[in-house]
């Protein structure tokens, strides 16, 4: 009896849990968007303006924001405006420390030609002969490879389980690291998984006998 409670339990735990998640996700998306309205002057908030509180205008004013920032950007004109703007603020005490880490940072991992966190790694980590999956972020600097080996080398990021957003910054020599045939939302879910949710096709490509 108690075996039969507990599987009709497990049974509706696995229908509400993901879509609890699912729901926690979007709202905390939904807020995050929201509350960027608050940055503008209280008089021109959509609340004020509209006389009432409307759920979800604020997500799409943002969203349409970032649209069109995006749409003036891509001009000459545009371009121009922002180079002027990134000047003055890489230039302004304090907040340029602040501008230019996350600019960089954006720029790495938004642009199209980008490499981080595009290319899924297995590590040996912690210990010889223990592996780890972790996440391309770039390639090594000439001047920390001449200090050591003078081999090419990567850059990677070991994420923690179940909270991928915490790990640990690696480097090593390319030779030393295998490329998953595996996408980074497979990876993910791994991860996030505790190992429950195993990838469709693993690959021992360039792995390395010790």
């Amino acid at each position: 009896m108690f075996a039969q409670i507990r599987k009709y339990f497990v049974s509706g735990l696995l229908v509400w849990l993901p879509i609890w998640v699912t729901l926690l996700v979007i709202k905390f998306l939904v807020d995050i968007l929201s509350k960027s309205l608050l940055l503008l002057p209280h008089e021109y908030q959509p609340d004020v303006l509209l006389g009432f509180h409307l759920p979800g205008v604020g997500v799409i004013i943002t969203l349409l924001i970032i649209f069109l920032t995006g749409i003036f950007a891509a001009n000459v004109i545009g371009r121009r405006l922002l180079a002027l703007g990134d000047a003055i603020l890489s230039r302004t005490p304090i907040v340029k420390t602040i501008y230019v880490g996350v600019k960089q940072v954006a720029d790495t991992l938004f642009s199209p030609g980008g490499q981080s966190f595009r290319k899924v790694l297995l590590v040996e980590y912690p210990c010889p002969g223990v592996w780890s999956v972790a996440f391309q972020t770039g390639e090594v600097s000439k001047e920390i490879e001449g200090s050591l080996s003078g081999e090419p080398m990567v850059s990677y990021f070991i994420p923690t389980t179940p909270n991928p957003t915490s790990g640990f910054l690696m480097m090593a020599p390319k030779s030393k690291v295998i490329d998953l045939n595996m996408s980074v939302d497979q990876a993910l879910k791994f991860v996030i998984s505790l190992g429950v949710v195993q990838p469709g096709v693993p690959n021992t490509k360039n792995l390395k006998q010790k």
